[in-house]
């Protein structure tokens, strides 16, 4: 036989691409149109109802960046239209194919009730089937001009992103609005040669079902009338179903295939476009539920069902149905699907208790896996974080944008830092938006890697990452896939379903321990500076808040611990967890108000604290300690004035001087306060730092070296930071000024100030306080450059085979050496509170209150020692998609801390970002809680969220060993338990003398339930 492939190829593609698609609608007439421009931001169907409307005529400009434009489209059935299945089709003049970062709109009735929304993938809305000859036609639709962010692959520069800089030129031009007839031989025809074709292409040359297909397609094409379509299309239909009929293989690959629609809470559009977003998507999805009996959508992220129940109360309570009728899943667990880096570990616990109680509230489900795929990377602490929620699978797809390696399973057991495991999921697919192509589903089968251990994957079906949803051409495609020779099995089930499936056929699944390095988008633990800060005061003055609430509320009569602000409080800092603002990958619009948000947070979450502090009782002066260790350290007085004060965790003491060890010495350039001796050079690095406890000197190098490096990666530039930032860069060496600032007993401080670049400059106080061996760095960045990075160095003489990192409840060791590609691919990496260097009896830490990313190598030097560099990335300047990003002003501290263990890196981390707190208060109320034990670290105290009064502590095991103890408590106690971490009681704690008793495994987190006496 002859080779006529190819022939066969161009004319299915040729026929069905100009007339089978093209014959989809049989008829249309169109709608007359009227609109009304929404002043300002959107506003209610109300208000759009009594407005008043202007004719609009087809082809005209419309929709200023970020505008809102009502159109009222009126019509009616033709007569002889009776009896078939008639839509609206509405087209806004959408660009390209992607449905979420461009027009789009909700169609509502005329009584305010929405039906769908349109978009360039989904453009239709039902009617009527059968309709009615002379039905009448009444929309109202709320249309939104967003504009094209993504353009040209993000390469370059707009200032399209911030309504503020994006002018009101118009952005599209109307296409077209009326009412269609579906012709639904054609459409399903349409959809029968589509699967095929695609299928036919996925197999191999020497495939004979491959041949089988084409000639099947060939000799359907012969029945296709081109002068009349819709009438041959039976006929060919009838011809394709001996192709569309043959059964899989026996072996073949299983998808088990859940109708998803990835909604970034924000990124290339601000939170107020996501509240719509969600009531758009999630109208399609019950719609197209009513549909589909066998149609099953997973959502995640309580907070967007949140907006949907307070702005659509109709589409919510098509949701509630929906989930009744077990078509909608809710799953995750989580408040938003948040950065899995970034936020703490008390906030991460916090997405999962806001997450799961909100699931558990509204619908009676308890949701029992983590849905996180697109955050940039997995904390080791995620697997006891979530199975403490009460979880039992993880599923992620990100880990398969890897640059360097590719990750070894697709089905695995995830071990975290403290050893406890949960089952997890990378689908093959490599794609949580899929729909069901031939090029997907050969994808996921030949990338599968669990081959001959296992046989089955999940594929999340639907248009996302801005929302649109499952379609019905995506469901037709899941039922002409279920069982067809050549492709793998679709079936479409609740996530559920096919984790205990996947966990029963591969119980011996392999394992890996530590955390999920994504060999990409490292530069989200840098990119946004102000947001990350913003965050990071936040999480510490939540726990501050909750622990002076909790203290007045034992200790003040007629004080009421604030539920309900704390609530809302922390709901709005775990919504800027989102992973796409926090790692600082959004639009200008979306940071500029996330800065504005952390403002507010931080002003009610003070006022919180005075007021707790305040109704302890007034006319006096305490110092407050919201850390879990003892501190003696210097604070200042109302008029600057440093006073050295020693004060017990969580708790309080009088503002009154105690002697310090040993005075500040200040002698031109070095600062010395009998721990440490400090020298600055002439160019404003420190040119020895030596630790006189020891005798040591700590620095190989210069420290403190500030170095601006050239940063243009690849692609995606505010996620990437490329190897070869290395490659180009410049030292500041060129200080203006070394001068002392600061020469009291308690306190010595030289500043250093400089200026480079665009105009930037950099003011940094170098400080040393009397009794500790910690030097702070404040630093104070006018910030002016475009596409650099500024890194902080301290090369230190330590042979560290290792660095430790803080991550949440606990640290993670990463190797300092780069003997294989996947060592070599972690060059920037995140971190919390502190960094860790140490050899055999000697380490230094390096600490921050607002800084992630970071870098650690090491050199061996000429005279055979070794040099460990740490470097802080403090500060970059993408310009996509946020032209202006991270220009302006910065104010952090980063601190070296020499001759410290573990322990004083995680006692100092705790102290440099919860500084002690003078206020005027009379009370003095004993601690909360206090500790008894090496390494027990108490990270939340607060009153049981049910109102009981009780008091819930959550504390770990912070060293990386075992740890054993006890919890007091400042009140009296009649009883505690051990409880999950939505305070649901697991067994009772042992309690001896009073006091509970603790023991801890490595890294352990414990939630303990305290009942008053």
């Amino acid at each position: 036989m002859h080779d006529e492939s190819r022939r066969i190829e161009e004319r299915v593609q040729r026929l069905h691409d100009q007339r089978i698609k093209t014959a989809v609608y049989a008829a249309t007439v169109p709608f007359e149109v009227a609109a009304w421009q929404a002043p300002g931001e959107p506003v209610p169907f109300e208000e759009a109802a009594a407005a008043s409307y202007e004719p609009f005529t087809m082809g005209t400009p419309w929709g200023p960046p970020w505008g809102t434009t009502w159109f009222r489209m009126r019509g009616r059935v033709p007569e002889e239209w009776a009896g078939r299945r008639v839509e609206a089709v509405i087209d806004l003049g959408f660009v390209g194919g992607w449905p979420g970062n461009q027009a789009e709109a909700l169609v509502h009735r005329t009584d305010g009730t929405p039906l769908k929304a349109v978009n360039p993938l989904n453009q239709y809305v039902a009617i009527a089937n059968p309709a009615r000859g002379g039905e009448t036609v009444d929309y109202l639709v709320e249309a939104a001009s967003n504009p094209d962010i993504l353009a040209d692959n993000f390469s370059r520069v707009t200032p399209l992103g911030d309504k503020l800089t994006a002018g009101d030129k118009p952005l599209y031009t109307f296409r077209s609005a009326g009412i269609a007839i579906l012709d639904e031989e054609v459409w399903h025809l349409d959809l029968d040669v589509q699967v095929l074709r695609e299928l036919m292409l996925e197999l191999g040359e020497h495939d004979p079902r491959r041949h089988e297909i084409a000639h099947a397609l060939d000799r359907a094409m012969d029945l296709l009338d081109l002068d009349d379509v819709s009438g041959s299309a039976p006929a060919v239909r009838e011809a394709l179903k001996p192709a569309l009929s043959k059964p899989a293989h026996a072996s073949a690959h299983t998808i088990s295939g859940v109708g998803h629609a990835h909604i970034d809470s924000a990124w290339l559009w601000p939170i107020r476009e996501t509240k719509r977003k969600t009531s758009r998507t999630f109208s399609n999805v019950t719609s197209l539920a009513d549909e589909y009996d066998d149609f099953i959508f997973a959502c995640s992220q309580a907070q967007q069902y949140e907006w949907v129940r307070d702005n659509h109360p109709k589409v919510w309570a098509r949701i509630q149905e929906s989930v009744k009728n077990g078509q909608w899943a809710p799953v995750g667990g989580m408040w938003v699907e948040s950065d899995g880096n970034l936020p703490g570990g008390e906030a991460v616990a916090r997405q999962f208790v806001h997450g799961k109680r909100f699931f558990i509230e509204h619908f009676g489900i308890e949701t029992k896996g983590v849905w996180l795929p697109d955050s940039f990377g997995y904390n080791a602490a995620y697997p006891q974080i979530a199975k403490l929620a009460g979880n039992e699978w993880f599923l992620t797809q990100k880990i398969s944008w890897n640059q360097t390696n590719r990750f070894p399973h697709h089905t695995f057991w995830w071990e975290g830092i403290d050893g406890t495991r949960i089952f997890t999921h990378f689908p093959p697919v490599d794609t949580y938006n899929a729909r069901f192509s031939g090029e997907e589903m050969s994808r996921a089968v030949r990338n599968y890697q669990e081959k001959g251990g296992a046989s089955r994957s999940l594929a999340p079906f639907g248009w996302g990452d801005g929302g649109g949803g499952p379609t019905r051409e995506i469901m037709e495609r899941a039922r002409r896939l279920a069982n067809l020779e050549g492709s793998p099995k679709v079936v479409v089930e609740h996530p559920d379903e096919f984790f205990a499936k996947a966990r029963e056929e591969y119980p011996d699944a392999p394992v890996w321990v530590g955390e999920l390095y994504l060999e990409l988008h490292r530069a989200t633990y840098t990119s946004q500076a102000r947001t990350k800060q913003g965050n990071r005061r936040s999480e510490h003055l939540l726990r501050e808040a909750e622990l002076w609430a909790t203290t007045a509320a034992l200790h003040a009569p007629g004080y009421t611990y604030p539920h309900e602000k704390l609530d809302r409080l922390w709901k709005t800092v775990l919504l800027h967890q989102f992973h796409d603002i926090l790692p600082g990958s959004s639009i200008a619009w979306v940071h500029r108000e996330a800065e504005a948000e952390y403002a507010r947070v931080a002003r009610e979450l003070h006022a919180l604290t005075a007021e707790a502090l305040a109704a302890l009782g007034t006319g006096g002066t305490r110092v407050f300690n919201t850390g879990p260790y003892d501190r003696a350290e210097v604070v200042r007085t109302a008029d600057g004035t440093p006073v050295y004060v020693q004060v017990p965790a969580s708790g309080s003491a009088p503002l009154a001087d105690t002697a310090p060890p040993q005075p500040v010495t200040v002698d031109g350039r070095l600062l010395d306060n009998g721990l440490v001796r400090v020298e600055v050079a002439e160019d404003g690095t420190l040119s020895s730092v030596r630790d006189l406890r020891t005798g040591r000197e700590v620095l190989a190098e210069p420290g403190n070296l500030l170095r601006l490096h050239t940063d243009l990666p690849n692609y995606w530039d505010a996620w990437d930071i490329d190897k070869h930032y290395k490659n180009r860069y410049t030292d500041l060496l060129d200080a203006s000024s070394v001068t002392v600032v600061e020469q009291d007993p308690l306190i010595g401080a030289i500043r250093v100030e400089r200026s480079f670049g665009k105009g930037s400059t950099i003011i940094q106080t170098i400080t040393v306080r009397a009794g500790s061996p910690r030097i702070d760095f404040e630093t104070d960045i006018d910030w002016h450059e475009t596409e650099k990075i500024l890194k902080a160095a301290f090369p230190v003489d330590i042979r560290a085979p290792h660095s430790c990192a803080e991550i949440q409840f606990g640290h993670i060791q990463r190797p300092t050496h780069t003997n294989t590609s996947w060592e070599a691919a972690r060059f920037e990496v995140s971190g919390h509170r502190w960094v860790h260097l140490g050899e055999p009896g000697y380490g230094v830490a390096v600490i921050n209150d607002s800084t992630y990313g970071h870098d650690v190598s090491r050199t061996v030097r000429e005279d055979g020692g070794t040099t460990t560099t740490v470097r802080l990335s403090l500060v970059r300047a993408p310009r996509i998609p946020d032209p202006e990003a991270d220009q302006g002003r910065h104010r952090f501290t980063y601190a070296l801390l020499p001759g410290a263990t573990i322990e004083d890196a995680v006692a100092e981390g705790y102290a440099l970002n919860l500084p002690l707190r003078v206020a005027d208060a009379a009370g003095a109320p004993e601690p909360v809680v206090s500790t008894e034990g090496e390494g027990i670290t108490v990270e939340a105290v607060k009153l049981a969220d049910d109102a009981s009064g009780d008091v819930v502590v959550r504390l770990y095991e912070s060293r990386g060993g075992r740890a054993t103890g006890t919890l007091r408590t400042g009140f009296p106690l009649a009883g505690a338990r051990i409880t999950d971490l939505l305070e649901r009681p697991l067994e009772d704690a042992e309690i001896t003398d009073g006091a509970v008793a603790v023991a801890l495994r490595p890294f352990q987190i414990l939630t303990l339930r305290l009942r008053r006496g």
